[in-house]
């Protein structure tokens, strides 16, 4: 995610000098790389920050200056183009639940440190992190660099924005904990087991979008710090319905919907015009739909399938259906019987 403002915490640039120290560099270059002065980095409390295009260029530099895309966190270097093989080794999968699965694995080639993997459960998926070896001083700009990778890549393999359910971090909430919501997705919780994150499972059928000349323009930039924004949710409309037709009544303003999604009302009614729809069409095909089981199913009076499927009282519930079908629910119900 690109942040024009100085938002990103000074602590993860102090981290990749931590990684100069560790390997005898002098990372003065890197900084005047990053246009990072000596005082931003020794300035200290809330508002010791920079901005994200610093941290990109700064991260960048130093991968090929120091020959390490992990910038020092495990116990051996990763070589520069180690993520982009594993990118490599995705990209042909024949959706993103395989391309993930290969990560995973393929990302415990790279290092004994740590162990991603990907499960699921009932309709999440779940992507952690287990440490397998101390982070030390590194462990916060690891594991956040680590899930903002992983995250960045699915959300690109897809051309996809993927909203995260829930994300972890086995650590006490830093003092910078105010950035986290501008880096991920979705709700951020601290003091947790381990590192990862939850998404919708549905995410892991999506075919991926991506061919090795994308790939090639990708790998230009620093990738583990990238993630790239997306015009739209590929599955935010389906996930609509969805949530529409389990709970009509809760949910049934723009307001609940998008707090249930973790997006703001204004992201819901721009993703739905990008898929090309509304808010108010879907509401109307969902409770078309419900109106006509209902009315072909059950016994049920019109009132209480008025009720059952989101009005507030039978006039307007009769009103809208002659609109949808042309005929009013008595009428409808009767010409099945």
């Amino acid at each position: 995610m690109r942040i024009s403002t100085a938002a990103t915490p000074i602590a993860f640039v102090r981290s990749i000098v931590l990684a100069y120290r560790k390997y005898g560099v002098d990372p003065s270059e890197a900084l005047h790389h990053a246009g990072i002065t000596s005082t931003q980095l020794h300035r200290s409390g809330v508002d010791a920050r920079v901005t994200a295009a610093q941290l990109e260029a700064l991260s960048g530099f130093a991968m090929r200056e120091l020959d390490d895309e992990a910038l020092g966190w495990f116990s051996r270097k990763l070589p520069w183009g180690s993520y982009g093989m594993l990118c490599r080794a995705s990209i042909t999968a024949a959706n993103l639940g395989v391309a993930l699965k290969r990560w995973c694995r393929h990302h415990g080639l790279l290092t004994d440190d740590v162990a991603l993997s990907l499960s699921v459960s009932g309709n999440l998926a779940h992507l952690s992190i287990d440490e397998r070896g101390s982070l030390g001083v590194m462990r916060e700009f690891c594991l956040v660099t680590l899930l903002r990778n992983v995250h960045g890549i699915a959300s690109w393999l897809i051309d996809s924005r993927i909203p995260l359910q829930q994300l972890t971090f086995p650590f006490d909430r830093p003092q910078h904990s105010d950035a986290y919501p501008l880096m991920f997705p979705g709700p951020v919780a601290f003091g947790a087991s381990a590192a990862g994150f939850e998404f919708d499972a549905k995410y892991l059928d999506l075919p991926l979008r991506r061919d090795e000349k994308a790939l090639q323009a990708m790998l230009q930039h620093a990738l583990p710090l990238i993630v790239f924004q997306y015009r739209r949710d590929r599955l935010l409309l389906h996930r609509v319905r969805d949530l529409l037709r389990a709970k009509p009544v809760e949910l049934g303003t723009a307001h609940a919907l998008a707090s249930a999604l973790h997006v703001s009302v204004r992201t819901l009614h721009r993703h739905l015009s990008d898929e090309g729809s509304s808010l108010q069409q879907l509401k109307d095909d969902v409770r078309r739909e419900q109106a006509i089981d209902l009315l072909c199913r059950t016994s049920r009076s019109i009132k209480q399938v008025a009720l059952a499927v989101g009005f507030s009282n039978e006039k307007s519930f009769s009103r809208a259906f002659r609109q949808w079908t042309n005929d009013t629910p008595a009428a409808f119900r009767e010409r099945l019987s």
